[in-house]
């Protein structure tokens, strides 16, 4: 069996579970201490930076013989929950197919640029620096990613989530925020006496379908399409006979290029004075929770470009494409190194059957390490 698929059956076989998403879930410190490992073996000296108790990030550097650029490839250890999967962390091949929680997002990613090193290092790296980054949380609130950047350098990095082997040049954003309503609480046999707050949130919820209408009706943006909003938690009400005083929202608003957390703060900030415009007595509050801002890299940079050399099948800037979702490329960007998204094909991200596709993550090994090859060894800019 390939050196790359046996690394990846390892680390599915790992539940890394984020415990952000599901409280007391295992976490990065298992494989993290697995991936240290298989660095250390093929030859990369390797730090553990603890970013929270028990979740390392894992930073493995090569260094090449001489002065050249640096690459990073970044890929992050951590998945969302297993619930309705029947065997999360057996990795079964089959058909081409591996299964297994992570498999897509992103252990065959990782376990293609892991691999890549490999190849790299038993080579001997002729000039520059490869640094292979494994980190913790992105599937929450990229804590890892944000410690990364604060002590790590690169001249340019991939990112190595799923594209279909497709450059990746661009993705959306998001913004959270919670919508509260306010109601007076009353027994349910006393409507003069009560305003029910569950009701009031349902005039929000028209407010924010019609929003989300309009944005996916816009002109979409070349690489990341439209913007678009969803109501993802919503809660409220104590008991059947009691008139609710309170219901809190949370939802998602997915961001394109132009857009900030502000513009869709003032967004929301407007339908809540339309609705109290209309009724003096509606009560409602708006709060931001978290964003992060969307990110691209210029179709004429050369890493694009050097990344499409290396894959061997004559990409032009017509192929690059953008990504539907968030990743830790624009922690990356925003902290001044150049990347790209480039990882294996597959299905089932965050669902209850997910597989990759084998020859996918072998493709994309090969791949990584020619590009590590041709990019450490020119000179620095």
């Amino acid at each position: 069996m390939d050196a790359a698929v046996q690394l990846l059956r390892a680390l599915v076989a790992i539940d890394s579970v984020n415990p952000s998403l599901v409280p007391g879930a295992a976490g990065e410190a298992e494989i993290g201490a697995a991936v240290a490992a298989r660095l250390r073996a093929i030859g990369l000296d390797v730090e553990l930076q603890e970013v929270a108790p028990g979740r390392p990030n894992v930073i493995g550097v090569l260094e090449g013989r001489a002065r050249g650029r640096s690459l990073m490839l970044c890929g992050h250890l951590d998945t969302v929950g297993v619930d309705g999967m029947r065997a999360p962390f057996d990795p079964v091949v089959r058909d081409g197919r591996l299964y297994g929680r992570g498999s897509q997002d992103m252990k065959g990613g990782v376990a293609a640029m892991i691999d890549a090193a490999r190849v790299v290092a038993a080579e001997g790296l002729a000039a520059g620096r490869l640094i292979v980054a494994a980190v913790v949380d992105e599937e929450y609130a990229s804590i890892g990613a944000d410690a990364l950047v604060k002590r790590w350098r690169a001249d340019a990095a991939v990112v190595t989530e799923p594209t279909d082997l497709q450059i990746a040049i661009g993705h959306k954003g998001f913004a959270w925020f919670e919508i509260e309503t306010r109601g007076r609480a009353a027994h349910g046999s006393r409507p003069k006496d009560g305003r029910d707050a569950i009701m009031r949130m349902g005039r929000v919820l028209h407010e924010l379908e019609a929003l989300d209408r309009r944005l996916q009706a816009q002109a979409p943006h070349p690489l990341m399409g439209t913007a678009s909003l969803h109501a993802a938690v919503i809660e409220g009400g104590r008991e059947l006979s009691s008139y609710p005083d309170r219901c809190t929202l949370k939802l998602e608003r997915r961001t394109v290029s132009g857009e900030s957390d502000q513009i869709v703060c003032a967004e929301l900030d407007a339908i809540v004075a339309r609705l109290r415009a209309a009724d003096p007595e509606f009560e409602a509050t708006v709060t931001p929770l978290f964003a992060r801002p969307s990110y691209g890299v210029a179709v004429t940079h050369e890493l694009p470009r050097a990344l499409s050399a290396a894959l061997h099948q004559g990409h032009d800037a017509d192929s690059f494409i953008g990504m539907s979702f968030w990743t830790d490329a624009a922690v990356l960007g925003e902290a001044g190194i150049p990347s790209v998204l480039f990882g294996p094909g597959g299905a089932g991200l965050h669902s209850t059957e997910e597989y990759v596709e084998v020859a996918d993550v072998l493709q994309c090994r090969d791949t990584l390490a020619a590009l590590a090859r041709d990019w450490c060894s020119r000179a620095p800019v």
